[in-house]
């Protein structure tokens, strides 16, 4: 069984609350960094996860680790879901999510709960699809994460996956490494002002599985039919699996 590494941005406390504390300090700026970090290629790859969806309709989707909520408005702009839950740890991160919907006029469909990921509060077999845009890297378990994520998903529901990961061909592995260790850790500790959040997301990219293991710890979880799409030269994976 897959034990995630432990990472810890802060000297006290256990893995949950220090990325709890990690995310709230860098609420404010966190849309604007990753847009920029990213030169804006990630929406492009939220809507590509978004696709995999759009054959099965779903009508109850969960978004987990769901932050300031850019996924879920785009799964329900997308998908047209009847409810649509967005469960994340940080409470700062969801209330710029909850201004975002209500800008929309979307708190009909879309509502935020703040959520243990590796310990949910929803029944089995409540949601027709859940997804998960780059979060489930900071599960300080990533096995129960996603076997949480399978027992709540329907009897041949669907989960969808997009994640930030490490290249694995010459150069772009090369120059990713440059820019994850240099850009990326100054670039953010300029804008967000905290000193730790941008060291840390480039150590959960480089230590989080990828590929081939992701698909068997999916596996393992409980999923089905589980396969992986790398996107921009494997700066990003798409996963798709079924329950």
């Amino acid at each position: 069984m897959y034990q995630q590494e432990t990472i810890n941005p802060y000297q006290e406390g256990d893995k949950a609350t220090q990325v709890e504390q990690m995310f709230d300090n860098i609420a404010p700026t966190y849309d604007t960094l990753n847009h920029r970090l990213s030169w804006d290629i990630d929406r492009g790859w939220r809507k590509k996860a978004i696709r995999q969806l759009l054959p099965f309709a779903p009508k109850v989707m969960l978004d987990i680790a769901t932050g300031t909520g850019d996924f879920a408005i785009m799964a329900a702009e997308m998908l047209q879901p009847q409810e649509l839950i967005g469960a994340d740890i940080s409470e700062g991160m969801m209330e710029i999510g909850r201004k975002k919907v209500r800008e929309r006029g979307m708190d009909n469909i879309i509502r935020f709960e703040k959520e243990d990921c590796t310990s949910l509060s929803y029944p089995d077999n409540t949601f027709d699809a859940v997804t998960a845009a780059f979060g489930i890297r900071n599960f300080a378990n990533l096995d129960k994460g996603l076997s949480e994520m399978c027992r709540v998903l329907k009897k041949g529901g669907h989960l969808s996956i997009v994640e930030l990961t490490t290249p694995v061909s010459f150069p772009m592995r090369q120059l990713f490494y440059i820019y994850a260790h240099t850009v990326l850790p100054v670039y953010g500790r300029l804008i967000s002002k905290d000193t730790s959040a941008y060291s840390y997301l480039t150590k959960t990219i480089e230590a989080f599985p990828q590929g081939e293991r992701m698909v068997s710890i999916l596996n393992k979880a409980g999923f089905e039919k589980a396969s992986f799409k790398r996107l921009t030269f494997g700066i990003c994976t798409m996963y798709f699996a079924t329950k």
